[in-house]
């Protein structure tokens, strides 16, 4: 069985639709995937019914935007009920952000005489709630002031280039025990792809597991092959899932192919049995 647990869509910041996503996991291979955009379900529904269709088992996620000390977090919350009010504020809050962020960008740019609007923004965002740097980057793109993303960020939207801005974002230890109370899964991702690395210790992993975080995103493709094998002994200190999975975002982010790294059936079905017993405690 193979299975990705980490996709995103045109319902963030990927380069599919929900039903294109799930079809291209289906074609890869895969025999379950994970559709876990940005600080938003919306997606979901149409997944679902194109999963059904190719016969792939779906999993509804959410990719969280959290803060953990200095650093930015990317909480993954597998199997939460969307329509939780608590989630959903929480949602409501991370999404304004990421909103009010664009603006910001777009002052930063012109200063450095790149001259965007956000109509701009919107045009490639294909009406996503949950705009952000990405969007930016496909509308410098589409300007022809850079080729792709990456040179994107690289030249204007990464933190120390000229159209760097900060936002909101959730306070992970406040998230975490918020994803469990929504009868979901809370997994932390790629902990060590970013500058999260110097703030996410052992020690800091324990604290969080109290909170009752439930699983740590191993195989990773920012993760080289020793942090890998140290995240996997944490993991395996404190009794933690492990995670494996693509980050795939279509054409958006290279070198993240539906499949290159996956999850054992094994810690999977661990995450299908917390979350039943999350559901069954509300």
């Amino acid at each position: 069985m193979r299975i990705d647990l980490h996709t995103h869509s045109r319902a963030s910041d990927g380069t599919q639709s929900p039903a294109e996503m799930v079809r291209a996991a289906a074609d890869a291979g895969l025999d379950v995937v994970a559709l876990t955009d940005h600080d938003t379900a919306q997606g979901w529904s149409e997944a679902a019914a194109a999963a059904a269709e190719c016969g792939i088992e779906l999993v509804t996620g959410i990719e969280i935007s959290t803060r953990f000390q200095h650093a930015g977090v990317h909480l993954l919350a597998y199997l939460p009920d969307g329509e939780d009010p608590s989630l959903l504020h929480a949602l409501d809050r991370v999404l304004d952000g990421r909103n009010s962020r664009v603006p910001a960008i777009l002052d930063k740019l012109r200063e450095v005489g790149v001259d965007l609007s956000e109509d701009d923004v919107r045009r490639v965002a294909a009406g996503t709630p949950a705009t952000g740097r990405p969007h930016v980057a496909d509308a410098l793109v589409a300007a022809g002031v850079v080729a792709d993303r990456a040179e994107a960020f690289e030249r204007y939207l990464s933190p120390g280039r000229p159209g760097y801005a900060t936002r909101y974002a959730a306070n992970l230890e406040d998230m975490v025990p918020l994803v469990v109370a929504a009868g979901g899964v809370p997994v932390i991702a790629h902990p060590w792809a970013r500058t999260a690395g110097t703030v996410l210790t052992e020690g800091a992993f324990a604290s969080l597991q109290e909170l009752g975080l439930a699983g740590i995103e191993v195989d990773h493709q920012g993760h080289d092959a020793s942090r890998r094998a140290r995240l996997r002994a944490i993991a395996g200190n404190l009794g933690l899932i492990v995670t494996g999975s693509s980050d795939y975002h279509g054409t958006g982010k290279v070198d993240h192919d539906l499949g290159c790294n996956t999850t054992d059936p094994a810690e999977y079905g661990r995450i299908v049995e917390l979350a039943a017993k999350a559901r069954a405690g509300r």
